[in-house]
């Protein structure tokens, strides 16, 4: 079979940042040791590699929001250092986690009392202290079927910690009741932004996520989370345009000189969304070169004046800081990362 050419798009990720990132938020944690969030891709970098990396640098909790993100993980890390934020939807999801020690966390009296009835285990335990999402209510905790649990980690949410809102205080309160209710191993609350609330959100795990890849979940973190996330994307076309040229979709650009510009094999279905349009640029060695015209389904044009040596094939960097770059665009970080489409190669 012949094999196939090679993606003119390449998702790179710098696993020594990773890794900083990682020891950066463990030591935030203080006396609490920092797991991570690995769900969704890894925020769509590439779940198997973060994994591995951030397991070499001491991680050992990670959490994904669904049982085929576990199951991909198995061959990676432990299955008890695994555990499924969404719960046990049937009888298929609870036979799974029982056969291979993933551990679900229950959400719902229906999950508890499903859990219990197969024969139970360590688990988890999700708390709603005010987030209205996942989670028991704090009037189910003193239910005998939640009081016999083998509780190995406690959780509830931070709906707003990159905020200054009394809402941290008063679901840390809920969360310290809800710690003395249920019996448990350990205890977690502290999201990334949760981690610089302080210690009394700290418990026994905390589960950073966006800061592990390059995002600023509190302003506290700026100079010191290294960017993760590196697109590039391939040159497909030089053309040479006259002063007067319509560029692109509903000839929103018009050159004002001659100029030289380059076809990109990138698009908005590969996550980089219209918004970028005369927003972004691509670099070459440190040099910016400006989108120009109306971002399109699969290519973006841009403009080589600063950089006139550039030949077909050539690899140019996608500016992709995340602070900035939501700034620029008005995409939240979470969002610039999870969109990044599957054509880009990923290592795994």
């Amino acid at each position: 079979m012949v094999e196939a050419p090679a993606a003119p798009l390449r998702l790179l990720l710098d696993a020594e940042a990773l890794a900083a990132n990682w020891r950066l938020m463990d030591a935030l944690s203080g006396s609490a040791q920092a797991g991570a969030a690995v769900k969704a891709d890894a925020y769509g970098l590439g779940a198997l590699r973060a994994t591995r990396v951030l397991a070499a640098a001491g991680c050992r909790d990670f959490f994904v929001a669904h049982w085929q993100e576990a199951a991909a993980l198995l061959d990676v890390v432990p299955a008890e250092q695994i555990a499924v934020l969404h719960g046990p939807a049937g009888a298929q999801d609870i036979a799974f986690a029982r056969a291979t020690g993933v551990r679900p966390v229950l959400n719902t009296m229906a999950q508890v009392r499903g859990w219990a009835a197969a024969g139970g285990g360590a688990c988890h335990v999700m708390v709603d202290t005010g987030m209205s999402r996942l989670g028991l209510p704090a009037e189910a905790l003193g239910d005998a079927g939640v009081q016999a649990l083998a509780v190995d980690v406690l959780l509830s949410h931070l709906a707003s910690a990159e905020e200054e809102t009394p809402q941290n205080a008063a679901q840390l309160a809920l969360w310290q009741q809800a710690r003395g209710l249920v019996p448990h191993r350990r205890a977690s609350l502290a999201n990334s932004a949760g981690i610089l609330l302080g210690a009394d959100y700290h418990g026994d795990l905390t589960r950073p996520g966006l800061a592990l890849y390059g995002g600023l979940a509190r302003p506290e973190l700026a100079g010191r989370i290294r960017q993760v996330a590196r697109p590039q994307a391939a040159l497909l076309q030089l053309r040479d345009v006259p002063a007067g040229a319509k560029v692109g979709y509903n000839a929103t650009f018009t050159a004002p000189v001659p100029m030289r510009l380059g076809v990109v094999s990138l698009g908005y279905a590969d996550g980089y969304l219209r918004c970028w349009s005369g927003r972004g640029a691509l670099l070459s060695g440190g040099r910016v070169l400006p989108v120009v015209g109306r971002v399109s389904m699969d290519l973006t044009i841009v403009d080589l004046s600063a950089a006139p040596d550039l030949a077909e094939g050539d690899w140019l960097d996608v500016a992709y800081d995340l602070a900035e770059a939501s700034a620029r665009v008005g995409l939240s970080p979470y969002e610039l990362l999870t969109v990044l489409g599957r054509r880009f190669s990923r290592a795994a």
